[in-house]
């Protein structure tokens, strides 16, 4: 018997006939709105060339598009190295023996994950406002990495927690039976496994970093992200939903090379907890061999 019957019953002639006609009819409905919405931006006249030429002159993406982008990299680089490091501390020290860590870091945790990201941008600005001496100029930028920092880094707090508690109990168990200290077993034991199972979901984390950098545009914050670098265009030359585009491509193409990057790192983790190629394995004794016993008799086994 095969796997896939063990795993599920294959589908018989109906059943093929009944999931080649879904598989029709969602394609035919997928169709059909894009061609609702390329008919309404066709009305609209938003698929004219001249409203997509300014992106075939090299100074439309020196002047606009490529510093905003280099922001939009550097808010979100920096929020993922502040983030990672402090997501993990909070989630472990969730996971304290002591209540006096455990408690104040949860109330920590659950706090600034509960506030909108976008709010916290405002308050840290306003904070770097009025109670530091930043250059004007950088101020935007510190605002929109906090603001990424304080609730990215709680929600994955959540994550490291759960990736941790999902580890069989026996991994800690045995370490402390070898009289490792239970910061050597979080440190060497529990988290190096944990890395793994939790990718996914740091990924799509990661992603969330890349995408609210967008949120630090808005007037109160003022950082020149890229879609607010590119809004100059749509006063330009009136093509908002072009330039819109344009700007969810590159989002789109920014996500996906992340996402291959963490499946590329997970298949080499993968690949580093299996037994190196070409090891051999270890043999039992021969049963040729006689083991004397060690008694009176002098006798063999």
């Amino acid at each position: 018997m095969s796997a896939q019957t063990v795993l599920y019953d294959i589908p018989g002639p109906k059943a093929r006939a009944r999931n080649w006609l879904y598989s029709v009819l969602f394609v035919l409905v997928l169709a059909l709105a894009a061609y609702y919405i390329y008919a309404g931006f066709d009305e609209k006249n938003q698929w004219a060339g001249a409203l997509w030429e300014p992106f075939l002159k090299g100074s439309t993406w020196s002047e606009f598009i490529v510093p905003g982008l280099l922001n939009t990299l550097k808010a979100a680089a920096l929020s993922i190295v502040i983030a990672l490091p402090i997501g993990a501390l909070l989630g472990i020290g969730r996971l304290s023996d002591h209540k006096w860590v455990r408690v104040p870091v949860g109330a920590v945790v659950e706090f600034f994950r509960a506030i909108p990201v976008l709010l916290l941008m405002v308050f840290a600005a306003a904070f770097y406002a009025f109670y530091t001496d930043i250059d004007a100029e950088i101020r935007p930028l510190f605002a929109a990495v906090t603001g990424l920092v304080l609730y990215n880094g709680s929600v994955m707090a959540e994550v490291f927690r759960a990736g941790i508690l999902s580890l069989p109990r026996g991994q800690g168990e045995a370490a402390s039976a070898l009289g490792m200290r239970k910061t050597q077993i979080m440190m060497t034991v529990l988290l190096p496994q944990a890395v793994t199972l939790m990718l996914p979901a740091l990924v799509s984390q990661l992603v969330v970093i890349l995408k609210d950098t967008a949120l630090a545009g808005q007037l109160t914050i003022g950082f020149n992200e890229l879609i607010r670098s590119t809004g100059p265009l749509t006063g330009l030359y009136g093509n908002t939903i072009p330039t819109l585009i344009v700007v969810a491509i590159i989002f789109i193409v920014l996500n996906l090379l992340l996402t291959k990057f963490a499946s590329w790192l997970e298949n080499k983790l993968a690949r580093r907890k299996k037994a190196p190629r070409g090891a051999k394995p270890v043999h039992s004794a021969p049963s040729s061999v006689v083991l004397q016993r060690d008694d009176a008799s002098g006798g063999a086994l």
